[in-house]
């Protein structure tokens, strides 16, 4: 039986589609297509019938999965019959939210490297909610988030340390807004923050509704450097876990504005599907994760 064809399946139903599969594999999608027939015909079985314009799992496809997954945990685990991680050649596929990228993870990938140099390492800034999503569905090793996600399902996560989010400003921003504690409030500030999934954006926005203050806009942005460098000069207010902030607190570029956020922390985790196989690669930087996050 061809492993290739095998990986193709696998890659098919975690992506949703010959079409998404045959991009991420950089086939044809013939190529897809005539790899499940072949697969098909070896297994006497139908893996996948049209529906509408969709080719979706049949039964036998369902009850195909697990056992391709066996499969390639038992190749990854030949792959690391050397006992010698620094001699291991294999790759390990994390990710990560932007701020534990930024903030936390230089000292734990620095450590990796030094302990597994050969070992090839694909991170990825990705959403909390589509870290998790994206570990549920084998497409990520592990993922290094935050768990307030309504829930991991079938993740094992490792608590990385609980967090209070801050309120902040410039001081001339803070001077001018001070008070985000009285409720029916229209504030003329802009609230600086990455995407509408940012775990700490929905616990403020939330913090906002039940106050029912208002404020001048949002302005959406993806680097969370350059969120902190705007709202130094001036532009809003952002808020965002207190070790992304702590120097600039330290240094008075900039200010908290007090809230009465209820329930304002965040726990970091570092997490796999229940079901995967640790790797040393992967148990490694698990043990460095806790070392230094």
């Amino acid at each position: 039986m061809d492993l290739n064809h095998l990986n193709t399946f696998r890659v098919i139903v975690q992506t949703g589609s010959f079409a998404k599969a045959a991009r991420q594999l950089s086939y044809s999608q013939s190529a897809i297509t005539f790899q499940i027939s072949q697969l098909e015909q070896e297994l006497s079985v139908k893996l996948f019938e049209k529906t509408g314009r969709n080719m979706v799992l049949t039964q036998a496809g369902k009850m195909l999965i697990p056992y391709v997954n066996q499969v390639f945990q038992s190749v990854e685990r030949l792959h690391c019959v050397q006992s010698d991680l620094a001699a291991f050649h294999g790759e390990l596929s994390i990710g990560v939210g932007e701020t534990l990228l930024c903030y936390r993870l230089p000292a734990v990938v620095d450590a990796f490297h030094r302990l597994a140099p050969n070992t090839r390492l694909h991170l990825r800034s990705m959403s909390c909610c589509d870290i998790r999503d994206a570990l549920l569905c084998g497409e990520l090793d592990l993922g290094v988030f935050y768990s307030d996600v309504g829930g991991l399902g079938n993740l094992t996560a490792c608590p990385l340390g609980e967090y209070p989010i801050e309120l902040v400003a410039s001081p001339e921003t803070a001077e001018r807004f001070p008070d985000f504690i009285t409720p029916d409030r229209q504030l003329s500030v802009s609230f600086l923050i990455n995407e509408p999934t940012c775990i700490f954006r929905q616990i403020f926005e939330d913090y906002l509704t039940r106050r029912s203050i208002t404020l001048a806009d949002t302005l959406e942005l993806w680097s969370i450097p350059t969120i902190l460098n705007l709202v130094k000069s001036n532009l809003g207010v952002t808020c965002l876990p207190s070790f992304v902030v702590a120097e600039d607190l330290a240094r008075g570029t900039l200010v908290r504005i007090p809230t009465e956020i209820a329930h304002g922390t965040i726990q970091a985790v570092c997490a796999h599907h229940k079901n995967k196989w640790i790797s040393p690669a992967m148990e490694a930087f698990l043990d460095l994760c806790r070392e230094h996050i």
